[in-house]
C-alpha cells in the first residue's frame, strides 16, 4: 500500500488516476479547486480517500498539501496533474493569464513542494503531467503551449537534480485526451481518459523517465521534435 497525493484530482486524468490508485488498495489524498467534486469522489470509498480543496495558483496551496500529507501519515508518490489552457488566437491577456498562473507559477510551487518533501525524506516518486503540446508553439493557444514547454524543461532539470538522490521523476506527456482541455475543431486521435490513465500507471510502475501517452502519440511527438530541428 502506498500513500499517494494527486494534485488536480477533480476531473480528467487526475480523477481517473485517483480512482485506479484507490482501487489498487492505496490510500489516496485528493486536492483540487472544486470541493464538491472532491467530496463526491471521496464518498465512493471513504476508507481509501482523504481530500482538501486548494487552488495551486494561490500561495496557501502548499499549506493545504501539508495538511493532506499529515492526514495520510506521509507521502510515497505524488502526481501533479493540475493545469489549464484556452484557445486564444487574439492574444487576449485575460484569457492567457490563467494558464500562466496555473501552469507556471502554481505548478512550480507545488512541484517544488513535493520535491522538497521527498528530498527531506530521502525517497519518493514524483510524476509530472506535461503535454505533447509543449514540444512546439501553437498559434491558437500560445500560453498553453509555452507553459507546457516550461514544464517539460523543468521536469528535465529535476531529473538531473534527482540523480542519485533516491527520488524518481517521471514525466508524462499526453497527447489529446477526451477531457474539457481538448478544444478546437478538427481534433484527431483524441484518446479515452481510461486508456491514458492505464498507460500512465504502467509507466509509473516501470519508473520511466519520460512517457508519451497514448502509444500512437509517440509518432506525433517524434514528428514535432524533428520539425523543431529544421526551424
Amino acid at each position: 500500500m502506498k500513500r499517494v497525493i494527486i494534485i488536480g484530482a477533480t476531473s480528467g486524468i487526475g480523477r481517473a488516476l485517483a480512482e485506479r490508485m484507490a482501487a489498487s488498495g492505496n490510500i489516496v489524498g485528493l486536492t483540487g479547486r472544486r470541493e464538491s467534486l472532491l467530496r463526491e469522489i471521496a464518498a465512493r470509498a471513504p476508507e481509501r480517500f482523504r481530500f482538501v480543496a486548494a487552488d495551486i495558483a494561490r500561495p496557501e496551496a502548499t499549506e493545504a498539501l501539508e495538511r493532506l500529507v499529515a492526514a495520510l501519515g506521509g507521502m510515497d508518490l505524488c502526481f501533479v496533474c493540475a493545469g489549464t489552457g484556452d484557445l486564444n488566437p487574439e492574444l487576449d491577456f485575460v484569457r492567457e493569464e490563467p494558464a500562466v498562473r496555473t501552469n507556471v507559477w502554481g505548478w512550480t510551487a507545488v512541484t517544488d513542494w513535493a520535491y522538497g518533501r521527498f528530498e527531506r525524506q530521502g525517497r519518493g516518486h514524483l510524476v509530472l503531467v506535461t503535454s505533447v503540446g509543449g514540444l512546439r508553439g501553437c498559434a491558437a493557444a500560445p500560453a498553453y503551449a509555452a507553459s507546457k514547454a516550461y514544464q517539460i524543461n523543468y521536469a528535465q532539470s529535476l531529473r538531473m537534480k534527482a540523480s542519485g538522490s533516491g527520488i524518481v521523476i517521471t514525466e508524462i506527456r499526453p497527447g489529446l485526451v477526451d477531457t474539457a482541455m481538448a478544444k478546437g475543431d478538427g481534433l484527431f486521435w483524441v484518446m479515452p481518459v481510461a486508456r491514458v490513465a492505464e498507460q500512465i500507471l504502467c509507466a509509473v510502475k516501470r519508473r520511466k523517465r519520460i512517457a508519451v501517452v497514448t502509444c500512437r502519440w509517440r509518432i506525433v511527438a517524434r514528428l514535432l521534435l524533428w520539425m523543431r530541428c529544421w526551424e
